[in-house]
């Protein structure tokens, strides 16, 4: 099979996107029209969405869809605001002609992988009084940081942005196997492959979900829900699968980066 199957996970409904590869899993509060997938039924973390986001769908999708998948058949995810485009591009995409971009088919590119995740992006230099505001306790750690911006790795981002030691207490959950190789790529990288958007087959998916949720819920006993609040920490287990499946797919599988596209709309 060819033709990818592309679940689009969305909150708003969606009408610029006319591609039979593309499905539309409904992760909003209000009733979507009919041809929307709801993820609110059979076994589901429905009431975990305003801390999940998308991951609310993947969920669902995992116990109750992909067991009807073929073994053989390409699957994509990725949302509202971000889609795989067929090549790099100069031409600016927008809703009116996205769908002259998309990506819809694995081809020769694609032959000797087993996954695809997003072009990676590189976190950027923060100023320095930015650094004194969230970054002062790992100023302390580590003061070339406060020098050069570009010592700042995924470790010390993650802290800035989404709370001190939030990461390190969640990768500590992982077994010690993992634990210390994502300890290392954090330590060693200043870029990551965003937006938990992937595209692999049956098999691959399964592996993916099943360490990424049991390793989630055990993030929850943890952290919880109730102290998360704001920009920095209510979607904190989304933004922990983010930085876990950059590590996850490039230890695990034959993969490929490929590009994608955000629209503002």
């Amino acid at each position: 099979m060819n033709k990818i199957k592309f679940y689009c996970v969305t909150n708003k409904q969606i009408n610029f996107i006319n591609k039979e590869e593309y499905n539309f899993g409904w992760v909003g509060k209000e009733i979507p029209e009919e041809n929307y997938i709801k993820c609110d039924y059979g076994d589901n973390i429905f009431y975990k969405e305003k801390y999940y986001s998308e991951l609310t769908f993947h969920y669902w999708y995992w116990k109750n869809l992909m067991k009807i998948e073929n073994d053989d058949q390409w699957v994509g995810f990725c949302q509202k605001r971000r889609y795989w485009i067929e090549n790099e591009t100069s031409e600016e995409i927008n809703k009116n002609n996205i769908n002259k971009f998309l990506l819809t088919n694995i081809n020769e590119k694609f032959s000797d992988c087993e996954s695809v995740i997003c072009n990676p992006i590189k976190i950027s230099g923060a100023k320095k009084m930015k650094l004194i505001k969230r970054g002062w306790r790992n100023i302390l750690k580590k003061p070339s940081i406060f020098f050069n911006s570009k010592n700042i790795n995924l470790s010390i981002h993650f802290d800035m942005h989404h709370g001190y030691g939030n990461l390190a207490k969640a990768v500590n959950i992982l077994d010690k196997e993992d634990r210390n190789d994502f300890i290392e790529y954090l330590e060693a990288n200043n870029k990551f492959n965003p937006h938990i958007m992937f595209i692999a087959k049956k098999k691959i998916i399964d592996r993916w979900f099943g360490s990424l949720f049991p390793w989630l819920e055990e993030c929850e006993k943890v952290f919880g829900f109730d102290k998360l609040k704001g920009y920095d920490t209510t979607r904190l287990y989304a933004y922990l699968s983010e930085r876990y499946l950059s590590y996850w797919f490039k230890k695990y599988t034959k993969f490929k980066v490929h590009p994608w596209v955000f629209l503002d709309f």
